[in-house]
């Protein structure tokens, strides 16, 4: 299989350091050219699942614009510029939460949007977190710091309760890695 080809692209949008929006001409493997095609640039970002030395998932209860009603999240945010993805991890955890953990484990890095860019997603699972202080609580939106079971986890996902795909798929590969090594 080969590879689709970007003939141009013209920057159309500016939103900061978070988004910027470009039109691309596309041309397909089998030769045909696709003008207009929307492409999204966007800082990668990280996703942790932390569980605590005696087993409790760090978790929060919150709100976001895009979701209805409030959310169960894991600890996530933007790379700096140059800063790599297990830092990234590694300063969310400590400035979102004020834990940091012994044990990190990679659960993978994904694209956003198979076609339309949108950033990489890198996913982790922190074991061994212990609270250390220091928590850097800079965070827009409205949530609360919860330390939840392992079950109440599984129930919450197999509910629905964590509202954000990227969330969603971390819990999920976290469970999974932990299920490994049981």
């Amino acid at each position: 299989m080969q590879p689709w080809k970007t003939l141009a692209s013209e920057r159309v949008a500016e939103f900061g350091k978070y988004l910027t929006v470009e039109r691309r001409t596309i041309e397909l493997p089998d030769g045909r050219t696709i003008p207009d095609w929307p492409w999204l640039i966007m800082p990668d970002y990280i996703n942790v699942v932390a569980v605590t030395d005696d087993d409790q998932f760090i978790c929060f209860r919150q709100v976001k614009y895009a979701v209805e009603g409030t959310s169960l999240a894991v600890v996530g945010g933007y790379l700096e510029p140059g800063e790599e993805p297990l830092a990234a991890a590694q300063r969310e955890l400590r400035e979102e939460t004020g834990y940091e953990a012994d044990e990190w484990i990679s659960l993978g890095r994904y694209a956003v949007d198979a076609n339309r860019g949108a950033g990489t997603g890198h996913s982790f699972l922190a074991r061994g977190a212990q609270y250390v202080g220091g928590l850097i609580a800079d965070d827009l939106e409205e949530q609360e710091l919860l330390l939840l079971s392992r079950t109440e986890v599984e129930t919450a996902l197999a509910n629905g309760e964590f509202k954000v795909m990227p969330w969603t798929t971390a819990v999920a590969l976290a469970l999974l890695k932990i299920s490994d090594r049981d």
